[in-house]
């Protein structure tokens, strides 16, 4: 596989990483392959690269995050390397990378081909913003233990208005995020689909559903809120919304590519992250 153009994404708030950074700089230049460097600590800015073949993505699942809204719908792989513990989308550890890429390089290695969501927000009948994620979207209450009250369409169809804390919609690759942590199920992450999950929701019938991925969720900020509403894409970008915003949540025309590893995957981390033993402490 021919690489002439790479990309360096470090979180530098992470132990370790800087120094990693340089050592795939020097290491990739020695092969004679272009290197750009991308820092960045705390507020992530969306940025731009001209010419990039591969991704190197050195931080946790926060940062391929971050690299999937800029990279996602240019088809650029991410080769994710965790610096710390292993997240749910970073399979490569900082003593595995030059290995793995290797491997990489030689074709050998697998990509995995993540669903993206994009969020329209309209106001008064017209678009304003649109947002891109890989993890998911929500509508919440800005404040603490407040309730929203929201409507919610699938399609051509109302399922319903809500009374909760507020509306998850996630993607597979999300599902084990705060969509989980709200009680979600777990999916495959290459899967093709979206979970609704309402968040504290006011009515116990209320329950998470998996929705095909062909279907578009519209949510619908109701009159007569008691506080701000928010919407917060990957749990980096915030937005603040009005009442009679109209959100509109799709798949992205373009999925994520991540770079496999030959070490781990996606069921034996999540095994070793939830505990899943069977053991008194499973």
């Amino acid at each position: 596989m021919e690489i002439k153009n790479a990309l360096i994404v470090v979180n530098i708030t992470k132990a370790d990483a800087l120094p990693l950074a340089t050592e795939i700089e020097d290491y990739l230049s020695d092969l004679g392959i272009s290197v750009e460097v991308h820092r960045f600590a705390g507020k992530t800015v969306d940025f731009t690269v001209k010419a990039c073949d591969v991704a190197f993505s050195l931080g946790g699942d926060g940062t391929v995050l971050y690299c999937s809204r800029s990279l996602g719908n240019r088809g650029i792989p991410i080769f994710a390397i965790n610096v710390g513990d292993f997240g749910f989308i970073t399979e490569v550890s900082k003593d595995e990378w030059k290995r793995t890429f290797e491997q990489y390089r030689k074709g050998n290695l697998g990509i995995s081909k993540r669903m993206m969501i994009e969020t329209k927000v309209y106001r008064d009948g017209k678009e304003i913003s649109v947002h891109r994620g890989l993890n998911d979207s929500v509508v919440a209450a800005a404040g603490i233990s407040r309730v929203v009250k929201l409507r919610v369409d699938v399609g051509e169809t109302a399922l319903g208005r809500y009374r909760a804390d507020g509306v998850i919609v996630a993607t597979p690759t999300g599902s084990t995020a705060y969509s989980a942590a709200a009680g979600g199920p777990i999916l495959a992450p290459e899967m093709d689909a979206l979970i609704l999950n309402p968040i504290c929701p006011f009515t116990l019938s209320n329950r998470s559903l998996v929705l095909p991925g062909d279907q578009p969720v519209y949510i619908t900020i109701e009159e007569g809120q008691r506080t701000d509403v928010i919407l917060t894409v990957d749990g980096q970008d915030v937005i603040s919304l009005a009442e009679g915003d109209r959100l509109m949540v799709q798949p992205a025309r373009h999925k994520l590519k991540i770079v496999l590893s030959d070490r781990r995957n996606f069921y034996e981390i999540l095994r070793s992250k939830l505990n899943w033993s069977g053991g008194p402490d499973a």
